[in-house]
């Protein structure tokens, strides 16, 4: 299927709307292979005819369906080992009685919030941590809440967090992979919109903002560092993707170590 550049802007515009992040140009043939099956599924053999139907004649409950299908990523467990390193320096240090608490804020289908809670499982045992994962996608959140992977997403976890943390799939799900139920009432996931008012989950010691930030424009960048820092209890941490920086951005926050930045 084609899709006009008229149309291709069409979906540009909707989508910075909603998600803040801006579709540059060069994604014209990312934007067509995600939506190819959209249309395919409504019955339309014409890309801009879906875009004419869907996001010019205002079905919102399909447009959520594009939302979704253009922020999905795929991503796997450990990703960027140097923070999980740090997050078990930090748990070794916290103060006792206290609930150690994690976010998640751009959790995608849930295998960073999952990798937290293996980590936190194993250092501090079931219970006195909390992790909370957010996604713009709804699509993604429900992936999450479902906990089931392929095996190969696991290609950085110890084989003793497999062992403790996730049932191997047989039968019908044979090279797949389901976390734990304890470890997944630990988890809670909800929807949100990092460019938009957060939902009321408190405050961290730790934020995973990882490989999100890079979508967005300067100002765009500041807005969302400046809506997350006050979730981040003082003398916590943000962490991003090892691609992003936050150096050149006023954000108030101290670089202590690559892509750490401390709530001093």
């Amino acid at each position: 299927m084609k899709l006009s550049e008229r149309s291709f802007g069409v979906v540009a515009d909707a989508f910075q709307r909603v998600s803040g992040i801006k579709l540059l140009p060069a994604k014209r043939q990312l934007v067509i292979g995600r939506l190819q099956k959209l249309a395919t599924e409504r019955g339309l053999d014409s890309l801009d005819d879906y875009v004419e139907q869907v996001i010019q004649g205002g079905d919102q409950t399909e447009l959520v369906r594009v939302i979704d299908r253009l922020t999905t990523n795929e991503t796997y467990f450990f990703r960027e080992p140097a923070h999980f390193e740090f997050l078990a320096e930090l748990v070794s240090r916290r103060r006792p009685g206290s609930e150690f608490r994690v976010w998640s804020a751009a959790s995608s289908s849930g295998e960073e919030a999952y990798s937290i809670a293996m980590l936190l499982a194993d250092k501090l045992g079931p219970t006195g941590w909390k992790i909370v994962g957010t996604d713009l996608s709804t699509a993604m959140v429900d992936a999450a809440r479902t906990a089931l992977y392929p095996m190969e997403r696991a290609r950085n976890t110890s084989p003793q967090y497999l062992k403790r943390y996730c049932l191997k799939g047989s039968g019908p799900y044979e090279g797949q992979l389901l976390v734990s139920k304890a470890l997944r009432a630990q988890v809670h996931f909800e929807q949100a919109n990092l460019t938009q008012t957060l939902p009321d989950i408190g405050q961290f010691d730790v934020v995973f903002l990882r490989n999100v930030l890079i979508y967005f424009e300067s100002d765009a960048k500041l807005d969302i560092v400046k809506r997350v820092t006050p979730l981040i209890k003082p003398g916590g941490y943000l962490f991003t993707g090892h691609s992003e920086s936050l150096s050149n951005l006023p954000t108030g926050l101290t670089n202590v170590r690559p892509a750490i930045y401390a709530r001093t």
